[in-house]
């Protein structure tokens, strides 16, 4: 059976993914905001399977706000409906998703381990699982 997700479906995996890296980016501002955007990044687009295809390319034209918090009130409700949207849509990719996410902030938190990181990724881990 092939799969076909929407332009608003591939939206919201992409922002729930990518913004998931920001986010963490934005937790490593202290140390080296860059290298934990990089590690996650890197790990986003080495995703494979229908999953993968879609992370290749980060979401074009969204505007996260100004502030962690903005990015949050973005970005934690699009990984509760990407996992939502994958486990009715494709169930087989939506542990696919979850570990890739998964990875790309484990990727960027192992950069520099830090308190600020470890909670977001326990924020990020909780907005995956709350679907």
């Amino acid at each position: 059976m092939s799969i076909i997700l929407t332009d608003q479906d591939k939206l919201t995996l992409r922002v729930a993914a990518w913004g998931a890296v920001s986010l963490m980016s934005a937790a490593g501002a202290a140390g080296s905001a860059h290298k934990v955007a990089t590690h996650g990044s890197i790990a986003l687009t080495s995703a494979t399977g229908l999953v993968g295809h879609v992370l290749t390319k980060a979401p074009k034209g969204v505007k996260f706000g100004r502030s962690t918090a903005d990015l949050a009130d973005q970005v934690l409700p699009a990984l509760t409906a990407a996992m939502a949207l994958l486990k009715a849509q494709a169930p087989e990719e939506a542990g696919n998703f979850r570990d890739t996410v998964v990875v790309a902030i484990e990727a960027g938190a192992f950069t520099q381990p830090s308190p600020t990181l470890a909670e977001m990724a326990r924020k990020i881990t909780g907005a995956l699982d709350a679907a």
